[in-house]
């Protein structure tokens, strides 16, 4: 099976690097043909041609960024994060084949069961907790501030 990929993070640097090797890997693994663009800080890489997108059965996007879909018309898309795409390669890949073996189109989210739970419960937390200020992050005391001050102190 065809399929183009895109690849994107904020950063650019490291994590969408990672993910389109590991979807080409997988695709190759699988048994498949696979086009993957990175796009980050530093621009687009290996950007995908018109033709190899005509030709395509599948777009998979892996991308933690705004990625433009107006390219992809009349296509199936598999949306999933650069998690995704680096740690489930392989599965969202073949989620992808599956869905366009069955002729689907349009966009489709990869793992979108997971996110809705994850979601409806952190939105139950969130509003039960409505009164009380949302801590973040670990002990103050250890915090690069509180290491500075003392350091300079």
């Amino acid at each position: 099976m065809k399929l183009v990929a895109v690849t994107s993070c904020p950063t650019g640097i490291a994590h969408s690097q990672m993910a389109a090797e590991n979807l080409l890997q997988s695709a190759e693994k699988l048994g498949h043909d696979i086009d993957v663009e990175v796009q980050g800080a530093m621009g687009t890489q290996d950007e995908l041609s018109a033709d190899a997108i005509d030709a395509a059965d599948a777009v998979i996007i892996t991308s933690d960024t705004s990625v433009s879909r107006d390219r992809f018309d009349g296509k199936l898309v598999v949306k999933g994060t650069v998690k995704d795409g680096v740690n489930n390669a392989e599965a969202v890949i073949e989620r992808a084949v599956e869905l366009a073996e069955a002729g689907k189109t349009g966009n489709v989210t990869f793992g979108s069961g997971d996110d809705g739970e994850d979601a409806s419960s952190e939105s139950s937390a969130d509003s039960s907790a409505s009164d009380e200020p949302v801590r973040r992050g670990g002990d103050p005391e250890k915090g690069l501030f509180a290491r500075l001050k003392k350091l300079f102190s």
